[in-house]
């Protein structure tokens, strides 16, 4: 009995010990147009080990997956069940958003390119450390398209895709909009078509100002020219494309365009989960409320299917 005893004590001061190595500790990526600041979490101080580039979604979504008018932690979680299983990851801050926002471009400069490029400067700055073994971006949402065009880079060993879209954006816009009053999308779809084609369109209606102010046109048009089936066909690299059954942003059709668009993609389909990565409801209303409850877990398996990926060799 006692040598049960002495052998259940020390099972648990092995993984005591293991997961205490675990520390989260700021980060910093100077650019020539300010620093981006981020959360390096380091899963065992001991060992090389692989390390996760972690790229938030659309608007002004922070490292940790939140925006002013809601709070879930998705990405923080995921950093953190990440470091439980032995893997190192990073995740920032987008120039302009909270702790980054001195990093800010002037909106009419803004070009969706930047983002790509800060994504690949981490990538420089991660591959310098000796700490970290294989580098894989994990793109959440439009974080995505971001992550399977800087992974095109040769410092990536594996992108993932985590309810990502399978269409242009430009396309997206057009399905959200059928969702609104027809006058709305009878007045938009011919600046959707213009932008599409790399046209500036001047004066547009001051109803639809919000969506396609002068100052931001030029952002969309770098952004709709990108088609994530065409992009992700471009990597030589292992990837993983995970989606959700109840996810109401974007559907279970997306996750079957990338995968059907590249022949080193694998696909991975979680039952109820939603865009922010926790266990939903199908009702619109119940899955909203999710995005707000920082303390509901990630949904089982999520991070078992990332784990099982990155090890593969």
């Amino acid at each position: 009995m006692n040598k049960k005893i002495n052998l259940l004590i020390l099972i648990f001061f092995i993984s005591h010990t293991v997961f205490s190595q675990s520390k989260e500790e700021p980060i910093t990526l100077t650019t020539k147009t300010g620093d981006i600041q981020g959360s390096l979490y380091i899963a065992d101080s001991t060992q090389v080990t692989p390390v996760v580039l972690i790229i938030a979604g659309s608007g002004p979504t922070d490292r940790n997956g939140n925006n002013p008018m809601m709070v879930n932690n998705s990405l923080k979680l995921l950093a953190e069940g990440l470091s439980k299983k032995g893997i190192a990851s990073i995740r920032f801050d987008k120039r302009g958003i909270a702790e980054s926002k001195n990093a800010v471009v002037k909106e009419a400069d803004l070009r969706f390119e930047n983002y790509i490029n800060d994504v690949k400067e981490w990538c420089n700055f991660i591959k310098k450390d000796s700490r970290f073994s294989n580098l894989i971006i994990v793109g959440h949402s439009e974080g995505s398209l971001i992550g399977m065009i800087a992974s095109q880079d040769e410092k990536v060993n594996k992108f993932i895709s985590l309810a990502g879209a399978g269409f242009p954006a430009g396309e997206i816009l057009k399905q959200q909009l059928e969702e609104q009053p027809p006058l709305v999308l009878e007045m938009s779809l011919p600046i959707i078509e213009k932008l599409e084609k790399g046209e500036i369109v001047n004066n547009p209606p001051q109803m639809l100002s919000a969506l396609f102010r002068p100052s931001v046109q030029p952002y969309l048009i770098s952004w709709f020219k990108y088609n994530p089936q065409l992009e992700i066909s471009k990597l030589n690299i292992p990837i993983l494309i995970i989606q959700g059954t109840t996810d109401i942003q974007v559907s279970i059709q997306d996750a079957e365009m990338l995968s059907e668009s590249s022949k080193n993609a694998k696909k991975v389909i979680i039952k109820n989960m939603n865009h922010v990565l926790k266990e939903a409801d199908v009702d619109r209303t119940k899955n909203i409320q999710t995005y707000s409850n920082p303390k509901l877990p990630l949904i089982e398996g999520l991070i078992t299917s990332i784990v099982k990926f990155i090890n593969q060799d």
